[in-house]
């Protein structure tokens, strides 16, 4: 496991609340997120000794900079060993995600960059991105009925349409 410079993690931290705060909505509450000095609310949170980021060589085209250097980023968080708070840990193990394994770690892998830093600022800003998704709780959907009107109106439309129907039949002479 690679040390985390102070830097690269002040500057995705800095991304991931601008984007943390992009997702949230009137309904839902804000979370400045930060990586390294984890100011979050109390039953929301990690610290950044719970990511474990892994340089691997990039794939694809690019030459002797592909094959020489690793600067791609392999991201690998474990929801169960993680100090998140239960519920977000249930919501996040919910997922339909690819990313997520069976054994609960997210697994990010960041390429897109040629250094290694924009990578891991990459990766670490798509790990809050998925966390904050979690972290939002889904309003229960309020069962209701039609209205009364809207009801006869609907069969009136249905009854209307099927004389239309019924009228392009052959003609009886």
């Amino acid at each position: 496991m690679y040390p985390v410079p102070n830097q690269a993690l002040n500057q995705a931290t800095n991304q991931a609340t601008d984007q943390a705060t992009n997702l949230a909505t009137s309904r839902l509450p804000v979370y400045t997120m930060t990586i390294n000095s984890t100011p979050l609310p109390d039953d929301v949170g990690f610290d950044a000794q719970q990511v474990e980021l892994t340089a691997i060589r990039a794939q694809g085209p690019g030459g002797q900079n592909v094959n020489k250097v690793s600067s791609a980023i392999h991201l690998r968080f474990d929801i169960h060993a993680s100090s998140l708070a239960e519920p977000v840990k249930a919501r996040l193990l919910a997922l339909n995600d690819r990313r997520i394994t069976a054994d609960g770690v997210i697994v990010l892998k960041a390429q897109q960059g040629r250094s290694q830093e924009k990578n891991r600022e990459d990766a670490l800003r798509r790990l809050v991105e998925i966390i904050a998704g979690a972290t939002a709780i889904p309003l229960l959907r309020k069962a209701t009925k039609p209205t009364y009107g809207s009801q006869r109106k609907r069969l009136e439309k249905k009854s209307n349409r099927s004389q239309v129907k019924s009228m392009r039949g052959k003609v009886a002479e």
